[in-house]
């Protein structure tokens, strides 16, 4: 019996040594995060969506994009459905695994065709069908020389837009006299200087 013994454990030695390495976490989150990007240049919905959590969080380059669960399906199915993907093409990336194994955070700086260098980062989670994105955040970095001016651009896009409402309504105007309208009209461009409208909304700013 013992001869058979030696040779048996000899040949599970090898097989056990001939065995694959267990994938290393952090090459399995960029398979992800690589597929992610792969399925929204093909406009697949299906495989785009299958490597997120049920409530992920979608951040994009405007303020007021914030999309989780299922807005941002909706955004996806109403883009991808008429075969309008996007294209951002990584081209470095960091990512760290906390020791536990179940959480990971990434930062990777892509190329599109139309908005130039932008940044993604993020969370993924370990789950029992591997790794999947729990939050997105893509950005489009500045330059520090043009940072002045964009913001001034983008202060300058707040002012331009419609005024809101909180003005004096127009029959109360209307039936002031000449003098008084005039001053009422002085009074709302002064406001207006004061608290610049909020970008994207119709909001006055907190003054």
């Amino acid at each position: 019996m013992k001869n058979y013994l030696a040779p048996l454990a000899s040949l599970l030695l090898a097989l056990l040594l001939a065995l694959p390495a267990s994938a290393d976490p952090e090459q399995a989150v960029a398979a992800t995060l690589d597929a992610f990007h792969g399925a929204a240049a093909e406009a697949d919905e299906e495989r785009y969506l299958g490597l997120m959590t049920e409530q992920a969080v979608f951040l994009g380059t405007d303020g007021s994009e914030r999309w989780q669960g299922e807005a941002f399906r909706s955004f996806v199915h109403d883009n991808f459905s008429r075969g309008r993907g996007w294209t951002y093409r990584p081209r470095e990336r960091r990512v760290s695994v906390a020791a536990d194994g179940d959480i990971a955070w990434f930062d990777e700086m892509l190329d599109n065709d139309s908005l130039g260098e932008c940044r993604g980062s993020g969370v993924l989670v370990n789950t029992a069908s591997g790794w999947k994105i729990a939050q997105y955040n893509l950005s489009v970095p500045v330059p520090n020389a043009l940072v002045d001016s964009v913001v001034d651009s983008i202060r300058s896009g707040e002012t331009q837009m419609p005024a809101a409402t909180a003005v004096a309504p127009a029959a109360a105007a209307s039936t002031a006299a000449p003098a008084a309208q005039e001053e009422i009209e002085e009074e709302k461009q002064e406001e207006k200087k004061r608290c610049p409208i909020r970008h994207k909304t119709v909001r006055a700013a907190d003054c």
